[in-house]
């Protein structure tokens, strides 16, 4: 098996693509870092410290109506933490990130530069939006370990994440109204990252998002052992 230290995946995909399941995969799989963009988002903006900072709490503002947040915020926000993993000589695998023309601008690259052009590799989880729409507001969230637990009708009354026993939520961006609007952003945002990203000399490996995440998983790394390792 190639040696992917240090290495960069970046997986996309609409809201409930299952981007944030397959990218914890992939990192259990080569022991690299997942960096969620979201949840870095969501813990600074939920900081009480922080949200003394104007800034961020408009920033708060924008990601709980299914905005997104100020591209020049997110980029310093994961510039800062992309240095901090490759100075500790992690790989890194992202979750949609990064999601604008802009942010790609300014962390492609970084990224290049600190780990290789050679060593990115970048995936896209296509589902179609009533997928997305009926994924994320069935979708409930660990409170304390972040745990995603997909919809079975088997789960439905489950109250406790299976994995830590912590309470489990549905989360504010998983209201269908909020859903429409951040699939929205995602067509309008992060689809034009793609043509960039080809202009740069990248590949990026569709993988069909709909069946169960178990042959998502199985798409995804058969498709790195057809064409990476």
């Amino acid at each position: 098996m190639k040696d992917f230290k240090p290495s960069v995946f970046v997986i996309y995909g609409p809201p409930g693509s299952g981007k944030g399941t397959q990218a914890n995969k992939i990192a259990e799989k080569f022991g690299f870092e997942h960096f969620n963009t979201g949840e870095v988002i969501e813990d600074t903006i939920n900081d009480p410290e922080k949200l003394k900072d104007p800034i961020v709490r408009k920033q708060k503002e924008n990601f709980e109506t299914g905005d997104l947040c100020d591209p020049a915020w997110v980029s310093e926000l994961v510039s800062k933490e992309i240095e901090r993993m490759h100075e500790e000589g992690k790989g890194i695998v992202f979750s949609a990130s990064p999601r604008t023309l802009y942010e790609a601008k300014k962390i492609m690259p970084l990224l290049e530069d600190l780990y290789g052009k050679e060593n990115i590799y970048i995936f896209e989880i296509v589902v179609r939006p009533e997928t997305s729409i009926y994924r994320n507001s069935h979708r409930r969230v660990c409170k304390d370990c972040d745990y995603s637990l997909v919809y079975t009708p088997e789960n439905e009354k489950l109250k406790e994440c299976p994995k830590c026993g912590g309470k489990l939520v549905t989360r504010v961006l998983d209201k269908p109204e909020i859903i429409k609007v951040r699939i929205n952003k995602y067509i309008e945002r992060t689809k034009p990252v793609y043509d960039f990203l080809k202009q740069r000399g990248f590949d990026i490996y569709k993988i069909d998002g709909e069946p169960s995440p178990e042959e998502v998983e199985k798409s995804i790394f058969n498709k790195i052992n057809d064409k990476i390792i």
